[in-house]
């Protein structure tokens, strides 16, 4: 992959101003660059070579998702931004459907590259201008794929991009690699462009990208060639026809191209500057503060209780449901109403955050939500927000507010975290009769959430746990972790509920809280002659060890 070609020393050819290095090393600050006298019609690259030194990550993973768009991905705006030009030799954009009546959500629409009409050139050669060799222009492939996507921008409280594919059955007619071999993708072409205006020789650039063919794969780049870093540069080097040079650590060899330096045996000497990593463009970040690990080893016991990793509603019509929550050994959740009471160990806490990561939603009480105001997300290392790709892995916040009680604010912890990237906008069921004020209504939508109204009420007129959840159901939730508070579990663990439950994993912590502590305790069951019966048993159960904590894992017994 070496090139042939030499500096020239009369300023033509491949000429060029020779321009300091450092000029280009900061990525996406390009335009702060002083423009050269006679470049104001040129652009400025906003790629350089760190973009192919250091991808984002799993970028040849990413880029295989956006092509086949197998479900629906969700990135937030600065994701989008940093791996959509990585795609955009697959998909042209065909219109813009506009914004909805907020003016905050916009609709585009985009079709694989090779739905175009196949291009045919003329019989003759393409006249060039006097001096110049004819050039053949070659058949143009089109006509042969008709898949579609569309993506979706929010922008408010919360923002971010939904992409869909058009149309269920549609499926391209090609792999990745066919497009990669037919068209470049945007970042190729800057980088070469930049290094090139860096005052490099195209077969220098082209040697360089060379250097880590995986990278260049994952990059869309397996089919470069020299040409195409000599296209991407060609309107600079026609109005900059000064001398070009090697990069730093290589040599022009006659007949072998551009090659390695004799006696320079390290890729950091390509231009020290190089170095310099865009935290932004290349995912080389702290974790956020707050960030939890639960180590695989302690996964594995909670492996039979958990969703099913191809969820799907089931025959009842409803989500999967998981019970959890952490008790002491009295059975209590707080030492008094209304008083946050911390119980579990630390590992317990990631834990939680785990099983969290593998559920549609979570599922809290009105009472809960305004005396904790928990921000209700996922906080695990691998999620989005956290390391993780766009939301994945973040629950959906269900907030049960039957009477419209909860005073929702933008400082409000869940708001919060949708605000930063690291949750998902909440949705509150609320019963008829009541309506949330249209301030706050609105503020919800902006961040994202909205509320279900339910008119199924039970014979003490509280909401119906079959209703709540078909209502999830239709509305594509397939999993469901009901964590709390004290009225939630109990109400669920009644006899008439405990059917709806798929699953329990209960903490207990080794501590007593007392006799005013709010307890966990279904109301007593009795049989047909009135004698006492247990309220309800457990069956195929696991007890695990958790730091000071025990674990339990079950499923409700239906006898």
């Amino acid at each position: 992959m070496v090139g042939s070609e030499s500096p020239r020393q009369d300023g033509s050819a491949d000429g060029g101003q020779q321009l300091d290095p450092d000029l280009f090393n900061q990525p996406n600050h390009l335009n702060q660059s002083p423009i050269p006298e006679g470049q104001d019609q040129i652009s400025l690259p906003t790629r350089t070579l760190n973009d192919l030194l250091h991808p984002p990550r799993d970028l040849a993973l990413v880029r295989q998702r956006l092509f086949e768009i197998k479900d629906k991905i969700e990135l937030q705006v600065d994701e989008f931004e940093r791996y959509w030009p990585y795609v955009d030799n697959v998909w042209v954009r065909q219109h813009k459907a506009g914004t909805d009546k907020s003016g905050r959500v916009f609709t585009d629409y985009y079709a694989c590259r090779l739905q175009r009409p196949t291009y045919t050139p003329k019989a003759m050669d393409t006249p060039r201008r006097e001096g110049q060799p004819t050039r053949k222009k070659q058949i143009r492939e089109g006509g042969t794929c008709q898949m579609r996507l569309k993506t979706i921008r929010y922008e408010g409280g919360y923002s971010g991009y939904t992409i869909l594919k058009v149309g269920d059955e549609t499926q391209h007619t090609h792999d990745l690699d066919h497009i990669d071999k037919i068209k470049r993708t945007s970042v190729l072409m800057e980088v070469a462009k930049s290094e090139v205006m860096k005052g490099y020789m195209p077969a220098s650039v082209f040697t360089v990208m060379n250097e880590d063919m995986e990278k260049l794969t994952a990059a869309g780049g397996r089919y470069l060639n020299r040409n195409d870093v000599r296209n991407a540069s060609q309107h600079w080097r026609q109005v900059h026809r000064e001398e070009l040079r090697v990069h730093e650590g290589y040599k022009y060899d006659h007949g072998n191209g551009i090659v390695r330096h004799d006696g320079e045996n390290s890729s950091d000497q390509v231009d020290v500057g190089l170095q310099m990593v865009d935290p932004a463009l290349n995912d080389i970040t702290l974790l956020a503060p707050g960030t939890l690990r639960f180590p695989s080893a302690s996964r594995v016991f909670l492996e039979p209780y958990l969703p099913p990793k191809e969820p799907t509603i089931n025959t009842s019509g409803l989500p999967y449901v998981t019970l959890t929550y952490a008790t002491s050994m009295d059975s209590s959740l707080a030492l008094a109403p209304g008083m946050q009471t911390l119980i579990s160990g630390p590992e317990s806490k990631a834990m939680t955050h785990y099983l969290r990561s593998k559920h549609d939603a979570i599922v809290i009480g009105v009472g809960t939500a305004t005396i904790d105001d928990p921000a209700l997300n996922c906080r695990l290392e691998g999620v989005g927000g956290f390391g993780g790709l766009g939301w994945e892995g973040q629950p959906r916040p269900v907030i049960i507010d039957p009477g419209a009680r909860w005073m929702i604010t933008p400082q409000s912890k869940v708001l919060q975290a949708v605000q930063s990237g690291k949750g998902r906008g909440p949705w509150v069921i609320m019963a008829p009769g009541f309506a949330m004020d249209p301030m706050r209504l609105e503020m919800l939508k902006y961040y994202g959430g909205k509320y279900l109204g339910l008119s199924e009420f039970d014979k003490k007129w509280r909401l119906r746990w079959e209703a709540i959840l078909k209502a999830l159901a239709a509305e594509g939730i397939k999993s469901v972790m009901i964590e709390g508070g004290s009225m939630v579990i109990n109400d669920l663990l009644q006899p008439e509920n405990s059917s709806f439950v798929n699953a329990a994993i209960i903490t207990i912590a080794p501590t007593y809280l007392g006799r005013r502590g709010v307890g966990v305790s279904p109301a007593p069951k009795h049989d047909l002659t009135g004698r006492p019966q247990p309220a309800i048993r457990f069956e195929d159960v696991k007890w695990q060890p958790l730091g000071h904590d025990v674990v339990m894992a079950g499923r409700p017994s239906q006898v």
